[in-house]
Order: structure tokens, then C-alpha cells, then sequence
């Protein structure tokens, strides 16, 4: 077990330092210049196949590779992401709890969850202060004490 963490931790830190040094200009500009220095030796190995099999060998490896790589530093960010948005939200007052683990859920929950934010996007159009309502359950509130203070026919503020 430790040895698998160690070397998760060590795959962690090369991907984070593959995945930045790829995504700089420099490496674009490397990988630019393989490919001019590749086009220009075409004529000289007469537009062979060998000529063409090294680039196609060469950037399939490579494209292999990095998916694996990049994948890695994104699913880091990702979570650090999430992580700093549940923060936020276990730390607003008002905020709904319901979506610290919004990653978890399947897309057909995540539609149903959409279908309520749009609701709750709707009962707070009907606010005049922008910032009345800041849940499902605090807009729910609202709406059924506006609808019952109507019925009784009490002036709201």
C-alpha cells in the first residue's frame, strides 16, 4: 500500500511538471521546429515511408502518453476546484449544503438538480431585492409566505 501511494505521489509531481512545461511556449516552439525540421528532410529521404513512419511513430507515442499525464493534473485541479467551491459553500450562509458533492452524482441527479436551480432562478426573478432568496429552501419559504400574505390579502414589504 505505501509503495503504491509513493508512487502515486511521485506520477502526481511529474505530471504536474510535464503538464506545466508542456503547456509553455517553449515547448510549443520545440515541438514547431521538430515538425519544420521534419518537412524540410523529406526531400532529402525522398518522402519515404520510414521518412513518414518517424513522425507518425513519434506523435502517436507521444499524444499516448500525455493523455495519461494531462489527465492526472487535471483530475488534480479538478478536485482542488471542488474542494475550494465546497469551502465557499459550507461557509456561506444561506448557501444550499445539498451540492458539496455534486461530482458524485449521476447525470440524470444532475439534470434534476439543474431543474431546480432553474426554478429557484425563477422564484428569485420575482424578487425585487437580488439578494432575498439564496436557496431552493429559502425561495420555497418565500413564495409561500408571499402566496399566503396575497390570499390574506396582507401588504408585503
Amino acid at each position: 500500500m505505501k509503495s503504491e501511494n509513493k508512487l502515486s505521489a511521485t506520477f502526481d509531481k511529474f505530471s504536474s511538471r510535464v503538464s506545466k512545461a508542456t503547456g509553455s511556449s517553449t515547448a510549443f516552439i520545440c515541438a514547431l521546429s521538430i515538425v519544420i525540421i521534419w518537412g524540410i528532410t523529406g526531400p532529402i529521404f525522398h518522402f519515404s515511408d520510414t521518412w513518414q513512419l518517424v513522425i507518425n511513430t513519434g506523435t502517436t507515442i507521444i499524444t499516448f502518453l500525455m493523455v495519461f499525464v494531462i489527465q492526472e493534473a487535471a483530475n488534480k485541479d479538478t478536485m482542488a476546484l471542488q474542494l475550494k467551491l465546497n469551502e465557499l459553500i459550507a461557509a456561506t450562509k444561506g448557501a444550499s449544503n445539498r451540492v458539496l458533492n455534486i461530482e458524485d452524482l449521476t447525470e440524470d441527479e444532475l439534470k434534476v438538480l439543474k431543474k431546480f436551480y432553474a426554478k429557484l432562478s425563477n422564484l428569485s426573478e420575482e424578487e425585487q431585492d437580488l439578494g432575498a432568496s439564496h436557496s431552493i429552501d429559502e425561495a420555497k419559504k418565500n413564495t409561500i409566505f408571499k402566496e399566503q400574505s396575497h390570499r390574506d390579502g396582507t401588504k408585503l414589504h
